[in-house]
Parts: C-alpha cells; structure tokens; sequence
C-alpha cells in the first residue's frame, strides 16, 4: 500500500455481485475486467471506502450511456421501485458485502478508527453504504437493524423518486434545482439517521433536498460522489450555493470520477485528460478549503477517465495531483484523511 491511501466515497462492486457478473472469490483473487478487485487494490493504493448497496431500475443502461454521448440529453427518470423488489436487492447486498469478507478481499469498517486501521491492510476497508433506501420502512425498523450490522452511509434517493424524496434526472444541460424537496417522511428518515449517526449522502439530491437535509441534519453535509456544477453543469452536479452549504456545516465533497460529470461538454466519453479532473479539484478546494475535499470514484458503477481505467490506475491521479502542486499535506488529506475527519465527526468514533 502507498503512503497515500485512498478511501473512496463510492463504488458499485456489491451491484457486479448481485447480478452474478463476479464472485466474490474472483474479486479475491483479481478479475480481467471491471474497476475493482483485491489485487488491483493493492497495486494502485485503493484502500477502500463506502461500498453501495443499490437496487438497479428496470431498462438497458447502454441505452442511457448512449444518450449521454449526445450533445444535450433529457433522460427521463426510471419509474419508482416497489419496497419489497428493494427489500429482496438490499438483504442479499448485505450478504454479498459479507461474503466478501470472508474471502478476505474486503474488512466491514464500522468506525473511522476501524477504517484508519484498515487502510494500510492487504483487504480493503468496506464501509456498508445504501443508495436509494426504497427498502427502508415507515416505522424504521430496518434501518435500526441494519445499523447493528454495520450500515453507517445511507442517500434518500438514486436518480429515481423515492418516498423519502426526489432525485436528479440524468439531464444536460442543467442544474439540480429541479421539484420538491423532501417528503415529511424523508425528513422524517433524516432525523431517524442523525439519531443513530448515519451519514447521510447529498449525491443524486434535488437541490430543494439538499436545502431541507441542510435545515434538519445536525450532521455534516457530505456529498460521496459529486462534482462542480461550474465547471460541468450537470444536474448530478453541485452549485456553488450547495458547496456553501456544504462548507459550512464542515461537512465534504468526494470528487466523482464519472465522465459525463466531469467534463464541460457533459459526454460520456471517458478519452480525455486529468486536467479536467484538476479543475473540479481547484474549483472545490476553492469553495470548500482544503479540509472538505476527497475521491468518490463511483468504480463498477461509472466510465471513467482512460488515463486511470480501474482502481490500479490511481497512481496516475496522484501524479497528476502531484504535478499540479498539491503536496504531502494535502495529498495525505484528499486521498484519506478529509474522509476519516467527517467521518469522526459524524460517527463520533
């Protein structure tokens, strides 16, 4: 493992899992494709990071990452799914997560201590994350259940609506203030995560969400996996007005490496340099400070630059970082130690 470790806000393996593209033995022992795997880890510093239970919606995602290639696109968002097809994706995630770490690839992390102690180790430190809680009940029962397993990361939505709330569509042009906010059952969820000190996820938000979980969390603002609206105006992308927020709670941003969210252009094509990587970087740093900025790859669940292609490319990050003036300090804070601090504070171990 490098001296730069990195802690990940969001990745998508646990969904390769579930849909029986990989084992977890294979992610053990190294695959040929995806982002991933335990080798590859090791050789590229991937120390971990929050691992996404997440129901997929019904339709071809080719079909989307076709769209996205355009120009401009307008995709609408996937229909709602029902609670008990949530429920069944969500209890064998778990599973998978721990069938995973019994093969050795991964070890579930339930305090920042726990990840700072795994970071350095041969298996990858693996935070038990929920993107889209459709499996979550009214009553909470759940959530309080899954919390003594090990949930500790949780976003209202995906890009679908949600009891809870309502999400972004995959739209570009376009900035995120788009509807409702939160339902009263979804401040109602806010409330039930700060109470059992579960982060709670902005990305995939509308902005009138992230404006209510700003007014009801006691928590800091954490968006896993998102970007700068100002350099990419993207609706999956974050205002200057949500970094304000953001800021000011002392919260973080985990800078997404998925194409259509980086580049100005809004394509989704992953044949560009880090550059452009560089510049959500500086525009962040800019309106966040130096503490409140960190990776959110979205591995296994994105296309990614070339010039990185997999978890084992990440030394290209670094050195591009590197290049770019960002020295041991605040190397040492964006690949880890910013997600370990808003961790602490919103763990409290």
């Amino acid at each position: 493992m490098t001296k730069f470790p990195v802690f990940d806000g969001h990745n998508d393996l646990v969904l390769r899992l579930l849909r029986g593209d990989v084992t977890a033995e294979q992610v053990a022992e190294g695959l040929s494709d995806g982002h991933i795997d335990k080798p590859r880890a090791q050789s590229g510093g991937f120390g971990g990071g929050m691992f996404a239970i997440f129901v997929p919606s019904p339709g071809n995602k080719a079909v989307r990452h076709e769209e996205m290639t355009k120009a401009t696109y307008d995709i609408p968002l996937p229909e709602i799914v029902s609670e008990e097809e949530a429920l069944d994706w969500t209890e064998r995630g778990f599973t998978a997560l721990e069938d995973l770490e019994a093969t050795g690839a991964v070890r579930l992390c339930r305090t920042a201590a726990e990840v700072e102690t795994a970071l350095p180790a041969p298996e990858m430190a693996a935070v038990m994350h929920i993107e889209g809680a459709e499996a979550v009940d009214r009553e909470f029962e759940r959530l309080h259940t899954w919390h003594a397993r090990g949930l500790r990361s949780l976003g209202p939505v995906w890009s679908r609506d949600t009891v809870w709330g309502h999400g972004v569509p995959f739209r570009y042009p376009s900035d995120p203030d788009i509807g409702p906010g939160l339902t009263e059952a979804g401040k109602a969820l806010i409330r039930e995560c700060n109470q059992l000190k579960i982060l709670v996820d902005l990305s995939h938000l509308n902005a009138k969400g992230v404006e209510d979980v700003a007014r009801i969390s006691d928590a800091p603002l954490v968006a896993t996996h998102s970007n700068a609206w100002a350099v990419c105006p993207h609706s999956r992308n974050l205002t200057d007005r949500q970094l304000d927020m953001i800021r000011d709670s002392d919260g973080m941003v985990g800078i997404n490496f998925a194409s259509a969210f980086l580049r100005p252009d809004g394509r989704m094509d992953a044949e560009f340099e880090l550059d452009i990587m560089l510049q959500h970087f500086d525009h962040l740093v800019q309106r966040l400070g130096e503490d409140r900025v960190g990776l959110g790859s979205d591995f296994d669940g994105a296309l990614v630059p070339a010039p990185i292609k997999d978890c084992a490319g990440l030394p290209n990050l670094i050195e591009a970082l590197r290049s770019h003036g960002v020295d041991d300090g605040l190397m040492a804070k964006v690949t880890h130690g910013n997600w370990l601090r808003v961790l602490r504070k919103t763990w409290g171990v």
